[in-house]
């Protein structure tokens, strides 16, 4: 795994059009992502089809995406609106796989342009997280936008399964706080998110 401080120039690479650098993040991301779209759909098939339609939006977006921030959570804002769409859609086409309209409408937000939508929920996670305990950020961070199970965790903190998934209780709980507190006009559509990356 690269070290986070490598972060930058790898996205700076990419940017450049660095398709060695699109390899190394697609390896050490894809099974984090494709974990995060099967939370939201349910068959394989399709969810493959999303997160190949991640990925080519990470190489078509490539030159508008910031160094400076963590690219796992860009991935993760990208697979969750993709995972979104492609329910709205099958809800629209009454597939069988999906649940009734009743359960899914709360995820069915206003429409904004993919840039704004992205900017928005990602400065809302990298706030909620921001916020939270040092250990339990760790936690979140290997656990959410990694794809790190809570043994994983564990091991690579020296902490018991035990606590990891405590952690992880309580950054959910905290997360929802802030953001109910903080964007009580925009908990409609950031919600479901934060459940979503909780999960």
């Amino acid at each position: 795994m690269h070290k986070l401080s490598s972060e930058p120039d790898e996205l700076a690479s990419l940017a450049a059009g660095d398709v060695a650098a699109f390899d190394a993040i697609y390896k050490r991301h894809y099974g984090a992502v494709y974990a995060n779209i099967r939370k939201l759909v349910k068959a394989p098939e399709h969810a493959e089809d999303l997160l190949q339609e991640v990925f080519v939006s990470l190489w078509q977006n490539r030159f508008k995406i910031r160094p400076d921030r963590p690219v796992a959570a860009w991935l993760f804002v990208v697979s969750y609106n993709k995972s979104l769409t492609f329910l709205k859609q099958a809800v629209r086409r009454s597939e069988s796989y999906v649940a009734s309209y009743d359960e899914l409408e709360p995820m069915l937000v206003e429409e904004e342009t993919d840039e704004e939508l992205y900017a928005k929920q990602l400065s809302v996670i990298e706030e909620a997280v921001e916020c939270l305990p040092a250990r339990r950020k760790e936690v979140f961070r290997l656990c959410r936008l990694e794809g790190k199970t809570s043994e994983e965790a564990a091991a690579i903190l020296d902490l018991s399964t035990e606590t990891v998934k405590d952690y992880l209780k309580h950054s959910t709980k905290a997360i929802r706080a802030y953001v109910g507190s903080k964007y009580p006009h925009q908990l409609a559509e950031t919600a479901l998110l934060v459940v979503f990356l909780c999960q």
